[in-house]
């Protein structure tokens, strides 16, 4: 394991000292139905185009996380096959959910079959370029925030985890949700404003970036992400 570093981020709406060995990425739903041709974003006539542009940024900033021992958590979005987990007719999360119809079978890019937010499915496979690597963890979820009914929390607390580098989509969405119960149970969360997307409106992504800077967490972007580390590892 890499020492521990301490690295001074430039964020709003104010620094943030990030001690790398209390420091975790969160990379939040970065998955074939949500960023890849084919997936149930893009049938469903979703701009994926915001999603594939945070692939990059989000891929470096995972490399340098890793390379400074900082580890990489993965959320991944979905459903069991019998859609038991998926709440009842009257709930919100179902109707939201059936409007796009999960569980529909539907024929992969690869000419393969798949199944709309089903776990197991190459739907909700995390993306071949941020695929996790053996150090990484990733957690199933099945509700927007992923500390719901998961074991995030666990997970966090057992690495000794007390701030959060947060990726991923959607800005307003899953992301949004995430960074509300990370400060409910006082971690220290900081957005990366490019590493994050909204397929609804830029006004939709900006607006959730202003809740979170005022009363959620912190929001970065990835160069001063990657710039507080590497000055870090030089000292």
């Amino acid at each position: 394991m890499s020492a521990s570093l301490r690295a001074s981020l430039n964020a709003r709406p104010q620094e943030v000292e990030l001690d790398t060995a209390e420091t975790a990425v969160l990379v939040i739903d970065m998955q074939n139905d949500f960023a890849a041709e084919g997936g149930l974003g893009d049938l469903v006539g979703n701009d994926i185009a915001p999603a594939r542009a945070t692939i990059g940024p989000i891929a470096r900033v995972c490399t340098t996380a890793r390379a400074a021992g900082i580890p990489v958590v993965h959320l991944q979005h979905g459903y069991l096959p019998d859609l038991s987990d998926l709440g009842p007719a009257r709930s919100k999360n179902r109707i939201a959910h059936d409007a796009v119809e999960v569980g529909r079978r539907i024929r992969t890019p690869d000419g393969g079959e798949g199944r709309l937010l089903v776990h197991g499915t190459w739907n909700t496979e995390i993306l071949p370029e941020l695929a996790p690597e053996p150090t990484d963890v990733v957690v199933r979820k099945n509700r927007y925030s992923g500390f719901y009914g998961t074991e995030l929390d666990a997970v966090l607390r057992r690495l000794g985890v007390a701030n959060l580098v947060v990726t991923g989509c959607t800005t307003s969405v899953c992301v949004e949700s995430t960074v509300r119960d990370a400060m409910f149970r006082d971690y220290v969360p900081v957005v990366l404003e490019d590493c994050t997307s909204e397929p609804m409106s830029r006004a939709n992504h900006d607006a959730s970036l202003a809740v979170i800077e005022r009363n959620l967490g912190w929001v970065a972007d990835s160069e001063g992400f990657l710039r507080a580390i590497e000055t870090a590892a030089a000292r």
